[in-house]
């Protein structure tokens, strides 16, 4: 059997997407189809686990028979049932694992569990042409803002993380500060076209800090004095206009962006890597990526960054599952999810 009849379909659920995908062991997406739940969840400026997990519940079974048409195959021509397990809210990632060991179990094929921010790394390799790691991998999301040390495509070692909010969620609590649409990350980097990223200068927490650590609560509240005032203060800004509000987007983009590029920098520095890899939502930003294009370029490093399709959360990087199947790690039937954060 050629690599290009053996089928992954894979599942992710871990939050508030519901995805399908099937893929090809020569890496090939032959569907990657995604249910957003940004309707649901908008007028909150924020995911809401319980209306995530119903979601998921009635959309599950219609995007996996998607998947396979949209694939143009049956479901007895499927290699492996690959599945997000960990980290996530925990009866999102329960909705997925449980139509997963349904499938596994009814056609009898191997079960692979996959972690949803390996995942985000691997994506940056389906679209390479040689192997990526070693590397440095960031990922960079609504709910992770993580620096890995990736000695190979299975070793991901966390050697930094936020303390406390991650990027992607300082981007929706600033965009609701601000009056902007949710998800905060397209919105914002809309409203920062017109700004000029000067005109406010924020804290870039641990910017200059030795240790790789991330923290962007102290800048979201910055943003929220700069914006409303600072109670008890004698003097207030003035009201929010449509100039006020792109210079602060554009100021706390600017900020964002350069912690996270220093960052990058400061573990290519200590780990002499000559890679580095970017996945997750917040890799979809414009000045992220150009930022970083520049850093990598002066430091002579090969930067691969996520595909924009496979940035946020989407089953289609699940294809790591193809590896964990060649080594052997499949999953049983008892799989339980490991819900959470990664800190």
């Amino acid at each position: 059997m050629s690599p290009t009849d053996e089928y992954l379909l894979a599942i992710e659920s871990s939050c508030d997407e519901t995805a399908a995908a099937v893929i090809t062991r020569d890496m090939r997406i032959l569907s990657n189809v995604v249910s957003s739940q940004t309707d649901l969840h908008e007028k909150f400026g924020g995911v809401v686990p319980e209306i995530a997990s119903r979601a998921h519940l009635e959309r599950i079974l219609p995007v996996i028979d998607d998947a396979l048409k949209q694939a143009g195959i049956e479901l007895q021509q499927l290699t492996a049932i690959a599945v997000a397990t960990e980290p996530g809210l925990v009866g999102s990632l329960l909705i997925g694992l449980t139509a997963a060991k349904t499938l596994a179990m009814t056609l009898d094929l191997p079960l692979i569990a996959v972690n949803h921010i390996e995942g985000h790394l691997f994506a940056c390799q389906m679209q390479e042409d040689r192997p990526l790691f070693p590397a440095i991998g960031l990922v960079v999301s609504g709910g992770h803002t993580n620096l890995y040390h990736c000695s190979e495509t299975f070793e991901f070692d966390l050697i930094g993380a936020t303390i406390d909010d991650a990027a992607g969620e300082a981007f929706d609590k600033v965009a609701k500060i601000l009056g902007l649409s949710y998800p905060g990350g397209p919105s914002i980097q809309n409203a920062a076209t017109h700004g000029d990223p000067r005109a406010f200068k924020f804290p870039r927490t641990f910017l200059k800090d030795p240790e790789l650590r991330f923290s962007f609560s102290g800048l979201k509240t910055a943003v929220l004095y700069a914006a409303q005032g600072n109670p008890g203060a004698k003097q207030q800004p003035p009201p929010l206009d449509d100039q006020r509000i792109a210079d602060l987007a554009a100021s706390f983009q600017e900020t964002v962006v350069d912690v996270l590029v220093g960052k990058c920098q400061q573990a290519i520095e200590r780990y002499n890597y000559s890679t580095l890899c970017v996945g997750g939502g917040v890799a979809a930003n414009r000045l992220l990526r150009e930022r970083l294009a520049e850093m990598t370029e002066q430091a002579g490093i090969h930067l691969s960054v996520a595909p924009p399709d496979l940035c946020t959360d989407n089953a289609a990087m699940a294809a790591i599952a193809w590896h964990h199947l060649d080594q052997g790690r499949i999953a049983d039937l008892d799989l339980d999810v490991t819900p959470g954060l990664v800190r």
